[in-house]
């Protein structure tokens, strides 16, 4: 975790008595991939999902041939710079957090270049989601440590990077995890996640699964189990 992660995590001004749901943004509450493919479009070129990342799969329209990375990686840092801020809602996104947010606390946790957050946030807050936002580079578990550990409140993740999923956990084992694989073409290549996680596709699964995990960990009966399934004795 670099220190503009850090500082605005420690920034943060978070109830400690409420449940803290932390939430992806690309593919999870705005279209990541709808925006690109349609600046893709723009420049004669288009996604063809063989595999969950865009190297590789990304085509000349008029050659079919595969675009090289450097290329990509080009025309990845021209939509950021041009586009971010313009990414359209995932239905029921809004929604939803807006009904959580009554109850718990809230945090867009995005891997984004740090010099877009302020675009990225207008962005949220057009749409709907004026919640804390924190902009991070590589693995999501030490972001994650850092703002649940302390809070001894039940803390959900809900992302749709099965790395970052899993980095939550090795950071921070209690931290409920929601794999929220929005786009099909994408799901479908996706590794699963290898500790215990719900799967979601939309949002009314993704509020149904955080409000059963949050329950889970606030129960005094039935503390959430830390192990890995296949590690349970029943």
């Amino acid at each position: 975790m670099d220190e503009i992660t850090a500082s605005q995590i420690a920034a943060l001004k978070l109830r400690r008595q409420k449940p803290l749901v932390i939430c992806d943004v690309d593919e999870v509450v705005l279209h990541f991939v709808r925006g690109f493919e349609a600046f893709l479009e723009e420049h004669g070129m288009w996604i063809d999902p063989q595999s969950y990342k865009f190297e590789g799969n990304v085509r000349h329209r008029a050659t079919g041939e595969v675009v090289g990375n450097d290329e990509l990686f080009g025309l990845l840092n021209t939509f950021f710079s041009e586009c971010i801020g313009e990414l359209e809602a995932i239905d029921g996104a809004a929604e939803t957090l807006d009904r959580l947010a009554t109850e718990c606390e809230i945090v867009m946790l995005t891997n984004l270049p740090h010099e877009y957050y302020d675009a990225r946030r207008k962005n949220l807050l057009r749409h709907g989601m004026p919640y804390p936002l924190v902009t991070n580079r590589g693995p999501k578990g030490p972001a994650v440590r850092a703002m649940a550990a302390a809070r001894g409140e039940p803390c959900v993740l809900v992302d749709d990077y099965t790395d970052f999923l899993e980095s939550a956990r090795h950071h921070h084992p209690a931290t409920a995890l929601v794999h929220f694989l929005h786009d099909p073409r994408f799901a479908m290549h996706a590794r699963p996640v290898r500790s215990d996680h719900v799967r979601v596709s939309e949002w009314q699964g993704a509020e149904r699964a955080i409000r059963n995990a949050l329950e889970t960990a606030s129960s005094p009966v039935s503390k959430r189990d830390e192990r890995m399934p296949s590690e349970r004795k029943e």
